[in-house]
């Protein structure tokens, strides 16, 4: 099963086949998540150029949650890249990230999506 705050692995391949293994952040309320076939993800990158921007947050080694995350490199989440999958496309959890976190995460979801 899949959690909110949960870094994953997924398999974009089926489809996004250029995007290979890559991980995610589950953003999808844990009510959904046991509940659906599906879960909703923010896709990770070590692009961190644009992590300036209100949709981006930064983990790198001087954040809180940097050690937790399980991420090997500085990286961005990035709430304006967001995919619904099939749990089953989740390879392996390799971290997570805190409440506090999920909440600065929240934010930049609100900023994606207009609803500020």
């Amino acid at each position: 099963m899949v959690m909110r705050g949960e870094v994953v692995v997924v398999d974009f391949s089926i489809t996004y086949p250029k995007a290979g293994k890559r991980p995610a952040l589950v953003i999808q309320s844990d009510q959904n998540n046991l509940r659906m076939q599906n879960t909703i993800v923010a896709q990770i990158t070590t692009n961190i150029s644009r992590a300036h921007l209100m949709t981006q947050l930064l983990i790198d080694e001087q954040h809180v949650d940097w050690k937790q995350s399980g991420l090997r490199a500085p990286s961005v989440v990035n709430c304006a890249s967001l995919v619904t999958i099939t749990k089953s496309d989740v390879v392996v959890q390799i971290g997570h990230l805190s409440e506090e976190t999920m909440q600065q995460i929240d934010e930049c979801l609100k900023d994606a999506l207009g609803m500020k």
